[in-house]
């Protein structure tokens, strides 16, 4: 069974550490084990995650498999980006499941849900950036219908960038 919740502060931990067990799962070859293991401290700690929910524009999700947390997206509303004219988007910060839980549709229905949260706060369309590299999750988005409008170098370290498309859904 599949279940989605809104996430608040009180998920920070379970965030960090889905954050930093899929980012190891999914971009852990794409750079050195020194500047995967920065990134991931900086980006995935309690501290950080309860600073993101200080934001009102910043929303998380949690979705479950059969009462197990599998995962977690977190959107920011009214996000501009350089490859995309429209005002008022969305953008799609992170989508991650833990591998065990590939093929299950966890990740169509968060799509799914943040694509309706988004157009219930006006916005016109919302935007992602893909590494390159990641062809599950490029063809994901293509699927679901995005389109790729540029490009953006995703740092890593102050050494490290991987590519990215950025991609956009219009409504």
């Amino acid at each position: 069974m599949i279940k989605i919740t809104q996430a608040n502060r009180e998920h920070s931990q379970i965030i960090a550490e889905i954050g930093k067990q899929a980012f190891w799962e999914s971009h852990g070859h794409s750079a050195s084990k020194e500047d995967i293991n920065s990134f991931i401290a900086k980006t995935y700690s309690k501290a950080a995650i309860n600073k993101e929910f200080e934001n009102a524009n910043i929303l998380y999700h949690l979705v479950s498999f059969n009462d197990k947390i599998a995962g977690f997206s977190k959107i920011e509303l009214n996000t501009s980006n350089i490859n995309i004219k429209d005002p008022n988007i969305t953008k799609l910060d992170r989508l991650y499941l833990l591998k065990e839980f590939y093929g299950k549709n966890l990740g169509a229905k968060l799509v799914d849900l943040i694509i309706e949260l988004s157009k219930q706060n006006h916005q016109n369309g919302i935007w992602l950036a893909v590494w390159k590299e990641n062809q599950k999750a490029l063809n994901f988005y293509l699927k679901a219908g995005f389109k790729i409008v540029g490009e953006f170098n995703f740092k890593i370290s102050e050494t490290h960038s991987n590519p990215n498309h950025i991609m956009y859904l219009k409504y």
